[in-house]
């Protein structure tokens, strides 16, 4: 790309900044440093791109460390420009914890090249377990960081679970107009010591913002599509049972079990009571029979609902427009699926997610004595979330709601 080029790629980037009122003036400094320094030196045809004064201009180029005056300065320093780094306000004992500003830029530049700049990264809360940021990189669209817990924070029963949704990829080809595209994945720890992935920006506003702003009488198609996606991914056959990236299991026994056993070993590393799991994972092993009368590995979603879902800014009813953060697939039982746990939670709008999933055995008695197990499995999870986040009554009332299930099983 040629330096004129390059000028008016960022003339272009500042008119943008121009018409975002919600952006703060460190953003339009960044960005008048970054034409600066790709040979736009007209502080008047800056000051009009950014619509701002050329006094302005000259205070924003001087709070970057350049002298206007000094024009045969045609490189960047080696640090390159300030980066706009807007990590979330955790606690020190917080189990996600952000990267620091050189390391989001290094690994940018091991991604795209050590000469990229890197505007801003803001980190995003939506999710609980990985840690996420929308990357603004000059000359290129947004991109989503995402970044593992160290190897030393995770549980057994979640361990690298970001190389478990890379290998599920290319399982999950029939949504793929749906998903993120994976840029880059580097599980090296070469740049920082954790696994991290760079995908694409998915557009659209996360379903848990923009579902209630529709009314409630057309929430009714929003589960009847989430039901059209859940029911394509579960119709994908896998070749083996448990987890997408390994280890896999002959049979669905054998993979229940090893899930069990997983976050009883988690639960009691944690200081917590590990019994009642225990007790189902003793019944699921009496009843390995049931279990195994699964004979087709079918490919499951392992953490779809709407929070992992993104609807039109602009359409009528909601739509969905893309769906994300499939680290937990895994191959198995369509009943054994999060998914289906949430469709059947509770008797609300809801029920439309049959009109497009279809049907789904769960009446026999055999179904029935599955469902259990699979739903104290969801529980061991939730009691393994519930104390990584603090919340401590809720992982006390995990052993009520399990000694319910237990009542059912024993």
């Amino acid at each position: 790309m040629t330096s004129t080029t390059q000028a008016n790629e960022d003339d272009h980037h500042l008119g943008r900044w121009a018409t975002r009122q919600d952006r703060l003036p460190r953003d339009r400094a960044d960005l008048l440093t970054a034409a600066w320094w790709a040979g736009n030196r007209n502080v008047a045809a800056l000051a009009r791109a950014a619509n701002v004064g050329r006094d302005t201009v000259y205070a924003d180029l001087r709070s970057r460390g350049i002298d206007v005056a000094d024009r045969d300065v045609r490189t960047a320093p080696a640090r390159g420009m300030p980066l706009d780094y807007r990590p979330l306000a955790r606690g020190e004992g917080a189990f996600q914890q952000p990267l620091t500003a050189d390391e989001v830029r290094a690994v940018m530049q091991r991604v795209f090249g050590v000469g990229c700049q890197v505007m801003s990264a803001v980190e995003l809360g939506a999710g609980m377990y990985n840690s996420t940021y929308r990357v603004e990189i000059a000359d290129t669209e947004p991109v989503i960081l995402r970044v593992a817990p160290e190897p030393d924070r995770q549980f057994r029963s979640e361990r690298e679970l970001m190389r478990n949704e890379h290998a599920s990829v290319p399982w999950l080809s029939v949504i793929a107009p749906l998903m993120p595209r994976v840029i880059a994945a580097d599980w090296s720890h070469e740049v920082i010591g954790r696994d991290y992935m760079v995908q694409s920006l998915l557009e659209g506003v996360p379903a848990p913002e923009r579902l209630s702003a529709y009314p409630r009488e057309t929430w009714g198609g929003y589960f009847r599509q989430l039901g059209e996606i859940t029911a394509a991914v579960h119709r994908v056959r896998g070749p083996h049972f448990g987890s997408v990236a390994g280890p896999g299991h002959a049979s669905w026994s054998q993979a229940v079990l090893a899930s069990l056993e997983d976050i009883a070993a988690d639960v009691e590393n944690e200081g917590l009571d590990p019994a009642d799991l225990r007790k189902v994972a003793a019944v699921a092993a009496d009843h390995r029979a049931v279990l195994d009368e699964v004979t087709r590995p079918q490919l499951l979603t392992g953490d779809l609902w709407t929070v992992n879902v993104m609807l039109s800014q602009t359409a009528s009813v909601p739509r969905i427009s893309g769906v994300l953060d499939f680290d937990r697939t895994w191959f198995g039982d369509p009943a054994a699926d999060w998914t289906i746990r949430m469709a059947t939670a509770k008797d609300d709008e809801r029920r439309a997610f049959w009109d497009g999933y279809g049907t789904l055995g769960r009446t026999s008695p055999g179904a029935v004595l599955r469902s259990q197990i699979y739903e104290a499995r969801h529980l061991g999870s939730l009691r393994l979330e519930r104390f990584r986040l603090g919340h401590h009554d809720a992982v006390a009332r995990s052993y009520e709601e399990m000694a319910a299930v237990l009542s059912t099983l024993i």
